[in-house]
């Protein structure tokens, strides 16, 4: 039934200044660790672009706007009725200065072209390109975690 069905529903924003964007770089002791950009889980009953902007505002001290929807990454475990749906968006508007000391690790503006050089978890790599390119994406995976077998997974440019 659907009432059985959780659902988490998170941000991410990359925040694009020119041919450089903004990425946080986790350390190990705060999971995901590596580069990674701002986002978080969407607080109810706030929208997912406010969600989006918080969560930039609280990791990075920037004050963003003019979001841009990029597309969704969802993970499905149909197992466990478990929905994780992260909407991605794009921000080329900020105004504010960055934080000394970020609570998820150090912001760093870093070329576009040699982000993917970084270390990066496989998820935000495969994500990261699509930010950049024409239109939205859509990403869709389902899961069997306690198989650990991945049963669908697709990635799709709308």
């Amino acid at each position: 039934m659907a009432e059985d069905i959780k659902v988490s529903m998170y941000t991410m924003c990359l925040v694009q200044d020119g041919d450089k964007v903004l990425l946080i770089n986790r350390p190990d002791k705060k999971g995901f660790p590596g580069y990674i950009g701002p986002g978080g889980k969407v607080d109810f009953p706030e929208s997912l672009t406010e969600g989006a902007i918080r969560e930039v505002w609280e990791e990075t001290g920037l004050k963003v706007s003019n979001l841009i929807y990029k597309g969704l990454d969802e993970y499905v475990d149909p197992n466990k009725n478990f929905r994780y749906m992260v909407f991605n968006y794009l921000a080329t508007s900020y105004e504010g200065e960055l934080l000394e000391n970020p609570p998820e690790g150090e912001c760093a503006w870093i070329s576009i072209n040699k982000a993917l050089n970084l270390p990066m978890q496989p998820w935000f790599m495969r994500r990261f390109p699509l930010f950049f390119e024409k239109g939205t994406f859509e990403i869709y995976e389902m899961w069997d975690e306690e198989n650990q077998i991945m049963l669908i997974e697709s990635v799709k440019k709308i």
